[in-house]
């Protein structure tokens, strides 16, 4: 009997542009690995990367990624670790050319690749101030490189899944309507995409852990895309289901997660332990991905300003009335398109540290007009100074006001799109898109079946003693952002748990909860493999992440403050 291939074993060294630098060095030093990625764009990252090549054409990528290959690119080659990253963001031509020159002066035989395509900008024209038009490709560029002999490939923007869909369908040769396999490949690239995440970083109960210095995670793959999530030993933070569950809930919606390789069923996830530090992955369904692939456009939204005054002791409600009545005047001659005023009472009465006993007035204001929110707006603060409520004083001196972006995402059909890989000796291939139907058959025009509205749901506990209690006692959560939308997972860790979540945590209870999302479209998707419940809260976050519209802009803590809020819970669970 034939013994099955040992697993792929793919790794992550960056959830995000400005991730632990040293990460590379760990994950290559710190246990065998196969493929090591990394994942630098996120949805601001564009703006950033925009703003960059604007200023010279020749930028473009996230040139952390090139000084981290300064010490790393020998070790990697020495060790036969292939890297794949999405480094390349709006030029990634430029910097594989850039590791190119500097595998060249380090004098280290290096094969790289590049994948190019997503860059839509020039294809038409997308409206007034967008610098930045962007398809999400899948896996199958970074596949055709890995074929062609490379040893690093660099994308621009590909799903972060995609990271893993690529190397694992290269590694395995899978099709492209393994579905199953690749939609397994998806959920183990989703959860190693936001690098520490996975490993205990930003988890709900994070006291039952070292996350001093969580390690970086990794995925063994197998040939039918399950996977065991797991860390290099002797690496701070803890892989648990827990964690994983959390990760899995991170900025994904209902029970379908759409990519342009597949679509994954997320209702289909089971998790189980597999020893230590170590999570089995299995039972993924996939199906047909859509027909369009999600294109982000990044544009110049106008200008922005913001005054956060400090209010000490007493009468605050007064004092924030006072300098509040003074701006407002100072802008009567010309008030900003949008002026949004929050007061956070983050006051104690007879507080023995002055910090304690001060509150923060903050004043936000937004223009297209780069003079209505300048020196129109600080100066204005400033002559407050010695003319206002007693105490005043503010964080920091008022500046003139800053360009910020607004995030769109729009769909683009998947044939229209150049999706191409060039390979290490310079040759260019077409990718085609994914098929939308198996190749046994099937109407392609026939949709998947529709999911039920509500899948089954455990029987409610027993009615018994309840006591006052934050909902974190039995719960964690996980927020994150999309766009302007936010989403917030819910899972319970015990099946009693989830018994009661699953029919108390309704829509209308969570906007009794949350009084922010009251006026907004809320949406819930029960996962119940997964004990879960993800809501969708679009509008929330206003023109996205670069437009800076709420205090929590990225509802990285949105979570959080539901754990925090109380209400009846069974005693039992208690």
């Amino acid at each position: 009997m034939t013994p099955p291939p040992p697993p792929l074993r793919i790794g992550n060294a960056s959830g995000f542009y400005g991730d632990r630098f040293d990460a590379v060095r760990e994950m290559l030093t710190g246990g065998p690995l196969d493929v090591l990625t990394g994942d630098y764009l996120a949805e601001l990252t564009m703006l950033i990367l925009g703003r960059d090549r604007a200023k010279d054409p020749a930028r473009g990528y996230a040139t952390t990624f090139l000084r981290q290959l300064e010490d790393t690119l020998g070790l990697a080659m020495e060790r036969g670790v292939r890297l794949v990253t999405n480094a390349g963001g709006l030029n990634p031509a430029g910097l594989a050319d850039a590791i190119r020159a500097l595998a060249q002066r380090l004098g280290i035989d290096c094969r790289v690749a590049h994948v190019e395509g997503d860059d839509l900008l020039g294809v038409r024209d997308w409206g007034p101030g967008v610098f930045a038009a962007n398809a999400y490709l899948g896996g199958a560029g970074i596949t055709a490189c890995l074929r062609g002999g490379a040893d690093v490939v660099v994308t621009g923007r590909v799903t972060d899944a995609a990271l893993v869909t690529g190397p694992a369908a290269a590694h395995f040769g899978w099709a492209a309507d393994d579905w199953d396999a690749l939609a397994g490949a998806v959920v183990a690239g989703h959860i190693l995409e936001c690098g520490t995440q996975a490993t205990g970083g930003n988890y709900a109960f994070f006291t039952e852990h070292d996350l001093r210095r969580p390690g970086f995670p990794l995925a063994e793959i197998h040939p039918d895309g399950s996977s065991v999530i797991t860390k290099h030993p002797h690496t701070g933070g803890a892989v648990t289901v827990g964690t994983v569950t959390a990760q899995l809930l991170y900025e994904t919606a209902g029970a379908r997660y759409p990519g342009p390789d597949v679509t994954a069923r997320l209702d289909s996830v089971r998790l189980a332990p597999d020893g230590p530090d170590r999570v089995r992955v299995h039972g993924v369904r996939g199906e047909a991905p859509p027909r369009t692939l999600k294109t982000g456009l990044t544009r110049l939204g106008g200008h922005r300003n913001e005054v956060v005054f400090v209010l000490t002791g007493l009468d605050i409600e007064a004092k924030a009335a006072l300098v509040r009545d003074q701006m407002e005047g100072a802008m009567s001659k010309r008030r900003p398109a949008e002026v949004r005023w929050t007061l956070s009472r983050t006051d104690h009465s007879d507080a023995a540290v002055q910090e304690e006993a001060s509150a923060l007035l903050r004043l936000v204001v937004r223009d297209r007009d780069a003079a209505a929110v300048g020196r129109a707006i600080s100066g204005a603060a400033v002559e407050l100074a010695l003319a206002s409520y007693p105490g005043f004083h503010v964080t920091a001196p008022p500046g003139k006001g800053s360009p910020y972006g607004v995030f769109e995402a729009v769909d683009t059909p998947a044939d229209t799109v150049p999706h191409t890989a060039v390979l290490p000796d310079g040759s260019r291939l077409t990718i085609p898109p994914a098929p939308t139907t198996p190749a046994a058959g099937g109407p392609v025009d026939e949709p998947p079946d529709e999911l039920p509205d509500e899948p089954p749901l455990p029987p409610p506990l027993p009615p018994g003693p309840t006591r006052r209690a934050p909902l974190g006692a039995v719960a964690g959560a996980r927020s994150g952002d999309k766009g302007g939308s936010a989403n917030i997972g819910v899972w319970a860790r015990s099946e009693d748990a989830w018994r009661w979540l699953a029919h108390t945590l309704t829509v209308d209870r969570l906007r009794e909860l949350l009084p922010e999302t009251a006026p907004l479209k809320v949406i819930r998707h029960p996962l119940p493999r997964l004990r879960a419940l993800n809501f969708v809260v679009e509008g929330l976050l206003g023109e996205g992440v670069a437009a800076q519209a709420r205090f929590d802009p990225q509802a990285k803590a949105v979570g959080e403050w539901l754990r925090s809020r109380h209400l009846d819970i069974p005693e039992v669970l208690l």
